[in-house]
């Protein structure tokens, strides 16, 4: 039996309370189950890397890396990554929407104020040829 060097316990038990506190965010409603599952999955993806060597070194070595330690640097820089273009992604969709209900807000209040009579109505263009 192989045993754990004390960075491996210390990366598997970060992971886990790591699982545990976005568990507890969920629970408070201060993170939503669309992107707790992602966190939980990939801390206990690290939780099992640190407390199984075998299973990392195995790992290590059908990539082609040398050191266990950075596997594990690999998996967390590919998560970061990957978080951080979906999180762009919603950001830009966020934007875009915000930008249309400004539009439509302001039709709605322009609107608005001509049905209260606090602005005269827009007269349309006369058509060319027709006097103004």
């Amino acid at each position: 039996m192989e045993f754990l060097s004390r960075t491996q316990v210390i990366a598997a038990l970060a992971a886990v309370g790591l699982a545990l506190y976005v568990l507890e965010l969920v629970r408070r409603r201060r993170l939503s189950e669309e992107y707790s599952l992602l966190w939980v999955v990939s801390s206990v993806a690290a939780a099992v890397l640190g407390f199984s060597t075998p299973l990392l070194r195995a790992i290590t070595r059908a990539l082609g890396i040398l050191y266990e330690g950075s596997t594990v640097f690999f998996f967390g820089l590919a998560f970061a990554t990957a978080m951080l273009l979906y999180l762009s992604v919603k950001l830009s969709r966020l934007g875009q929407e915000n930008h249309t209900l400004t539009r439509e807000l302001a039709l709605v209040r322009f609107e608005l104020e001509e049905l209260r009579g606090d602005r005269p109505a827009m007269a349309l263009p006369a058509a060319p040829g027709e006097p103004a």
